[in-house]
């Protein structure tokens, strides 16, 4: 009798457990770009990370990485991931960012952003970063990327940066515009776009900018009011992230005993899967074909390279883009991706 009554029991458990109703997942936005940089997010949604994490997701596509970091800050999206900005640092700085993971960065061996020049320019002579020097060159916006980009062009080459006519163009849409035109002499694109550009004529590809220094110009932002008060959802956030970051680097930064890129099943898999977000137009074998010539490095784990983001700010402060106060401890919290 007592096992029967304990048979019961166990039963009306199950029956109770069945007929509860399923804990409702968390909804999340995260404003990217269609850059191969935001990869390992894209499969983190594709294969369920989030889902499994009890996040359902929002993707807000932006046209360049400021507007992501503003509307973090305001709250419009939870998460942000993007390149590091002038501006995004000074957000921080303010106490209204914080960076808890790595996104894409500049590594010599690795595909990254390429210098294009106009066929004008190139025509007049322009065929190194060193001819630079007292011609145009567009960019999204002052403080962005690009510009700090630039900036370590002209250290390289010795000559001062302002020696170059940036100009802000505020999106990338419009920088490939501008230099496919000659409106600019040159501007720094994603490799995603600077390649198909330079395969159709309507640029000339000078160099990778890996060649000319490393750089960790990415990063997933979130508010430190959402950390406060919501913890778990950033931990869960960056572990579901992790995951795509683990699948990126194992499917596209493979490479062989002579350092060749390895391409095979799981390249092509997730490469189709990245494709969708990327080249949402594209048939899915073409947009594979272009992810994966255009894969940036990634650091697996999504680790922050705090000495990296010290030097960015350094020289964000030289050029008076970043206010004299702020510190990385304002920027960073590596408790997430240490």
């Amino acid at each position: 009798m007592r096992c029967t009554r304990r048979g019961l029991a166990v039963a009306g458990l199950v029956v109770f457990a069945a007929c509860a109703p399923a804990r409702a997942a968390d909804k999340a936005a995260v404003g990217v770009l269609r850059f191969v940089s935001s990869g390992p997010l894209y499969l983190a949604v594709e294969r369920g990370y989030f889902a499994a994490e009890g996040i359902d997701l929002e993707l807000k596509f932006f046209e360049a990485a400021q507007p992501i970091a503003v509307a973090v800050a305001s709250g419009d999206v939870q998460f942000g991931l993007t390149g590091i900005t002038g501006g995004t640092l000074n957000l921080a700085g303010k106490g209204a960012l914080k960076i808890i993971a790595s996104q894409g960065a500049e590594k010599k061996g690795f595909v990254g952003n390429v210098l294009v020049a106009s066929n004008d320019a190139f025509a007049k002579g322009l065929k190194t970063p060193a001819g630079l020097a007292g011609l145009s060159a567009g960019m999204t916006q002052v403080g962005s990327t690009y510009h700090y980009q630039f900036g370590q062009i002209a250290a390289a080459q010795g000559f001062d940066l302002a020696r170059i006519t940036l100009k802000p163009l505020q999106s990338i849409p419009n920088m490939v515009a501008a230099v496919k035109t000659g409106q600019v002499d040159a501007a720094i694109l994603p490799p995603h776009i600077a390649g198909p550009m330079g395969d159709r004529g309507e640029v000339k590809i000078l160099t990778p900018l890996s060649d000319i220094a490393g750089y960790q110009y990415g990063g997933l932002f979130v508010a430190p009011k959402l950390v406060a008060e919501n913890r778990a959802l950033a931990a869960r956030f960056v572990s579901a992230y992790r995951k795509g970051l683990a699948d990126y680097s194992a499917a596209l930064l493979r490479v062989d005993a002579a350092g060749r890129r390895v391409a095979d099943e799981t390249t092509t898999k997730a490469a189709e899967q990245i494709g969708k977000y990327v080249y949402p137009s594209d048939p899915p074998a073409e947009a594979a074909k272009k992810v994966v010539a255009a894969a940036p490095y990634v650091d697996p784990q999504g680790r922050i390279d705090v000495a990296d983001i010290e030097r960015q700010i350094a020289w964000y402060k030289s050029e008076k883009l970043v206010d004299a106060g702020v510190e990385p401890r304002n920027v960073l919290d590596t408790s997430f991706a240490p």
